[in-house]
């Protein structure tokens, strides 16, 4: 086992050295914009993508937003699960995710989807009902990029298929991006 343990520990820091810098510096950016037009930003994926999505919810709703000018409008569109399991049954799984965009994304706004694959159809359709109605998508992805790196307006790519690593890494960015906010004063304040 200990071999096992070294080599999935040697995998996990290769791909943690894929995380593209300059990208995560642009959502950083982009979230900075977001924050000072007051926008809205979803977040939202599958499986371990969902916690992750409620996870960074959480961590940028209340954590970041504690230490900014402005307060996040951000939501995990993941976790109302009445919502879903309705949208699921009387519609299609597919459309979980766009219908309640349709209800609450407004153009301006951030959609922030993570995908190991990156062509989950759900996550598709609603991206591409927001490259539609001028929503601003942020895909982080696996190796295989998928559907959805093609569609975002940034792809933020972790360099393995391998679900547990790449999900660690999206966390990873997720992380980042919330700790900018909290640790870099340049970004508690309104920029003028």
């Amino acid at each position: 086992m200990k071999d096992f343990v070294e080599n999935y520990i040697n995998e996990h820091k290769a791909a943690l050295e894929s995380i593209p810098v300059e990208e995560v510096d642009k959502v950083i950016s982009t979230f900075q914009k977001a924050l000072k037009e007051d926008r809205q930003i979803f977040v939202f994926g599958n499986g371990g993508s969902a916690s992750n999505a409620s996870h960074f919810i959480t961590d940028l709703g209340k954590g970041a937003s504690d230490f900014t000018y402005r307060r996040f409008r951000c939501l995990s569109i993941n976790d109302n699960v009445s919502w879903i399991t309705a949208i699921g049954n009387d519609y299609s799984y597919d459309d979980v995710f766009l219908r309640q965009l349709q209800n609450y994304a407004r153009p301006g706004d951030i959609a922030f989807t993570m995908s190991v694959s990156g062509n989950s159809p759900n996550l598709v359709k609603a991206v591409e009902w927001c490259k539609q109605n001028q929503v601003h998508v942020i895909a982080l992805v696996g190796a295989k990029k998928g559907k959805l790196a093609e569609l975002a307006d940034h792809t933020l790519t972790i360099n393995s298929t391998h679900y547990g690593r790449v999900e660690d890494c999206h966390m990873h960015i997720c992380h980042m991006i919330c700790y900018a906010f909290i640790e870099k004063k340049e970004l508690q304040v309104e920029p003028k």
